[in-house]
């Protein structure tokens, strides 16, 4: 299972998303790809002020904060 973490290098909420997500990582061993969305214009125009964003392929999980409910949600569908 793959996840995506969009963030942007001076984001205090990319940081705590992230770590947020390291015990979840650890528990249901998924693979996280963090990707700055500052590297590329059409990331940047697509997430822009959203960040960080959790994406499961082209599925929101969520985004600004890590949300738990959807998360597990996400996995209880796997």
């Amino acid at each position: 299972m793959n996840l995506t973490l969009y963030t942007r290098s001076y984001c205090h909420l990319c940081e705590d998303m992230h770590k947020a997500l390291l015990p979840y990582q650890e528990r249901y061993g998924f693979e996280l790809e963090l990707i700055d969305v500052d590297s590329d214009a059409q990331l940047e125009h697509r997430f822009d002020e959203l960040v960080p964003v959790l994406m499961a392929g082209e599925k929101e999980i969520c985004h600004y904060f890590l949300d738990e409910a959807a998360l597990l949600d996400h996995f209880s569908r796997q």
